[in-house]
């Protein structure tokens, strides 16, 4: 990932977490379970926290910051991607299937990797 690619994903992951948060608090609240929107914000959240990461990874020039970006982006899809569904599937909003289930943790394999390799990458420096 280009250090231009790391800035627009991570600015396009924070505009949108504030657009779905805000969705989540004013539109989902009278829809989802309180289960179902603590859960979805927990998915806004590590958007946003992972897009200012991402922010911040474009301006780092070391070799490891461009793999820990492409984890992040990519943990941030499937995390909070299949997080804003299984919320979604368990109310009358959207049927999505139950398949997301294990892509969550997948993501957040991704994202912890990402946080690994860039405390490893600085440790070496």
């Amino acid at each position: 990932m280009t250090y231009k690619q790391c800035s627009i994903w991570g600015a396009f992951f924070c505009g949108t977490a504030v657009i779905l948060g805000a969705f989540g608090a004013h539109l989902l609240e009278n829809y989802l379970s309180v289960n179902a929107l603590q859960s979805y914000e927990v998915g806004v959240r590590y958007q946003f926290f992972h897009g200012l990461a991402l922010l911040f990874l474009s301006i780092d020039k070391s070799p490891f910051a461009k793999r820990t970006a492409l984890l992040f982006a990519v943990g941030i899809l499937l995390f909070s991607g299949s997080i804003y569904g299984l919320s979604l599937s368990n109310s009358s909003v959207v049927l999505l299937p139950k398949l997301l289930g294990p892509v969550t943790p997948l993501g957040g394999l991704l994202l912890i990797l990402g946080w690994i390799n860039l405390a490893v990458g600085y440790l070496r420096l």
